[in-house]
């Protein structure tokens, strides 16, 4: 279990408090949604949680079998959708820094499928994993 603290600044924006660490993450709502759009939405804290998940699996996949991830990049897309208001699509391009065989390859790719912030989306929020490789 971790506990976080959430407490309201005013102006649509809360600061959430990682108890263990002390690291303190401040949301603002988008201007979109009658916010000042001064940093991360709760939203792109979701799709941002997505794409360091995917990450972190994936290294965690290339530390076992000596695989440096070094310089690999994740660039994703948040798409709301309208009625109801909610994230409908999550692209993410994942820019491997090394050329794989196909086992790990096929090692990586389930690793970043199989992330626990992906399994606890909604299913009706799609979400794209493409993978591009040197070479």
């Amino acid at each position: 279990m971790v506990k976080i603290n959430i407490s309201y600044s005013g102006t649509l924006s809360f600061d959430a408090v990682h108890e263990p660490s002390g690291s303190k993450i401040t949301t603002d709502a988008p201007v979109d949604n009658q916010g000042l759009g001064r940093t991360f939405s709760p939203t792109d804290l979701l799709a941002t949680s997505l794409g360091t998940c995917v990450g972190t699996l994936m290294a965690i996949y290339a530390e076992r079998h000596d695989l440096d991830l070094t310089g690999l990049t994740i660039s994703l897309e948040k798409h709301m959708q309208a009625d109801p208001r909610r994230v409908g699509h999550l692209p993410l391009q994942i820019d491997m820094p090394i050329a794989l065989n196909d086992r790990h390859r096929q090692g990586i790719e389930t690793a970043a499928a199989h992330c626990p912030v992906k399994k606890s989306l909604h299913p009706d929020i799609k979400v794209d994993l493409i993978f591009s490789y040197p070479g």
